[in-house]
């Protein structure tokens, strides 16, 4: 009777280890494949890269060249961060009928935990609205927006006061004016809802935002926002506290490229 426990129990163990196994396979294979994935697309970015501005004739709006080729493998794509020492590269997306649709599927459209970066449904990149907000997963390999950790950091901060948000269209340069951390959907009165703000009705509005991150910031960067410039906001998990978030507040600084946004009666042009 002892000896059919034991071997139960035995049996038992080895099926968890190796569903376990298996479970860890499934892990590393999905990270190293969407690491693929990404190193792919930041491939075609630079060989397609293009240093001088592209000139659209008049109505048309010509799309940059190196992200032109990824529009062609998907439309949903409305731009392109990266962040200098860090491993934020990526396809920004916006699916607005699937507001949430990039949380669980990468750039392919296929299902995985890594998502991929996207923006708020409510935003208008080529508008532009007067703040951008993108969401990105907090990942453990330290992909996806994980490295937004490094800017809890003044030393990091102050190497590395700007990063780039293109759009398919112009080349733009963002100083970063706050970083936070925050608790979210806490049902208090007092929650800094920074994910409702996308387009200011008031410049008293547009000032208390600006105001209420700077509050928030884990330090001072010495650098604000006036009514009127854009903003982008960059939002991703941040486990110290409960439905806590890690947010990256910036403006744009600088813009370079071709046309600004598609017209509503001119057509786009993908620029070869």
């Amino acid at each position: 009777m002892k000896k059919n426990i034991y071997v139960s129990i035995i049996c038992f163990f080895l099926l968890v280890m190796m569903f376990s196994g298996v479970m860890i396979y499934r892990h590393f294979k999905e990270a190293h494949m969407q690491e693929e994935i990404y190193d792919s697309l930041a491939e075609i970015v630079e060989e397609n890269e293009t240093s001088d501005t592209v000139e659209a004739t008049q109505g048309e709006a010509v799309m940059l060249p190196e992200y032109a080729k990824l529009y062609e493998q998907n439309s949903d794509i409305v731009g392109w961060i990266r962040i200098d020492d860090t491993k934020i590269n990526y396809p920004v997306m916006q699916s607005p009928q699937e507001p949430n649709f990039y949380l669980k599927h990468g750039f392919d459209k296929e299902y995985t935990d890594y998502g991929c970066p996207y923006m708020s449904e409510s935003c208008d990149v080529n508008k532009p609205s007067d703040n951008l907000i993108v969401y990105g997963h907090h990942m453990k390999n330290g992909t996806m927006f994980s490295d937004l950790e490094k800017f809890k950091s003044k030393e990091f901060w102050e190497e590395h006061k700007t990063f780039r948000f293109d759009t398919l269209y112009v080349k733009q340069t963002y100083e970063i004016i706050a970083v936070f951390k925050t608790a979210v959907y806490t049902g208090s009165e007092n929650e800094f809802r920074y994910y409702q703000f996308v387009d200011a009705a008031t410049k008293e509005q547009f000032d208390g935002y600006i105001q209420r991150a700077k509050e928030k910031a884990f330090y001072d960067t010495g650098v604000s926002a006036e009514y009127g410039d854009k903003l982008i906001t960059l939002s991703t998990c941040e486990y110290s506290g409960q439905n806590s978030r890690l947010v990256v507040v910036a403006k744009k600084v600088t813009e370079s490229g071709g046309s600004n946004a598609p017209s509503n009666d001119g057509a786009t042009e993908i620029q070869s």
